[in-house]
């Protein structure tokens, strides 16, 4: 039996969940099985400041940065507005600490919605605190072109979204690959040594139903494969 290939994702901090009688840290349900469902083990780590990531990876084959709060805007040179929430310095920081090494290393990383945020970040970028008109439970379409490198099996998509926040300006070495009919960047490259991509919309959403979303969650397999 073929060993399923280990998908690291840092976990997020919630001040609540019914299942638990502290704060907890948590990942998304339906991110996870849809990671499993395209033949991976996705395990959930702890942020932790000053982490050795050469050491917490071993073993581990790809990294998903997932969606979350809002980054401290500080981070790229801005004061908050009253929009911004669920900040969390040490998310921060282990989450731009994390994304520097997985980029540096080649290690398959695949950013979603706030993970595609802290790329932007990392490489130098700025963020939109808050969408004219922002794109929680929105759903539209998206043409992405280079389509076949996300996994993806058509050029137009069919994208899940929830965020009020957006690239603003684009990072260092980073391509947008497929944009909103507002705008919206959508799906960008990461220039890394390795394969990685971004996206500002929720495979997980509708993975089970959408042979695309469901090719872009097994194109992170494929490669965290071989």
């Amino acid at each position: 039996m073929t060993q399923r290939p280990r998908i690291a994702l840092l976990g997020r901090f919630t001040n609540s969940a019914s299942a638990l009688r502290y704060a907890g840290v948590v990942s998304s349900r339906a991110l996870l099985e849809g990671l499993w469902n395209a033949g991976a083990d996705p395990v959930t780590l702890l942020p932790a400041l000053d982490s050795n990531w050469a050491e917490r990876l071993l073993g581990f084959d790809g990294v998903l940065l997932a969606g979350g709060g809002d980054i401290n805007p500080a981070r790229y040179g801005q004061e908050p507005d009253e929009s911004v929430y669920d900040v969390d310095d040490l998310q921060d920081q282990a989450d731009f600490e994390l994304t520097e090494y997985v980029l540096g290393q080649g290690i398959p990383t695949l950013a979603v919605c706030r993970g595609m945020h802290v790329v932007n970040v990392v490489r130098g970028g700025t963020l939109i605190q808050d969408m004219p008109v922002n794109h929680r439970n929105h759903v539209h379409q998206v043409k992405v072109t280079n389509h076949e490198a996300f996994g993806f099996s058509d050029e137009v998509i069919t994208a899940s979204c929830y965020h009020h926040q957006a690239i603003d300006q684009l990072g260092s070495g980073l391509t947008i690959e497929g944009r909103a009919e507002d705008g919206t960047v959508e799906a960008m490259s990461i220039a890394a040594n390795g394969w990685a991509y971004g996206v500002q919309f929720h495979p997980e959403d509708t993975a089970a139903s959408d042979v695309n979303q469901s090719g872009l969650l097994a194109e992170l397999v494929k490669q965290a494969s071989k």
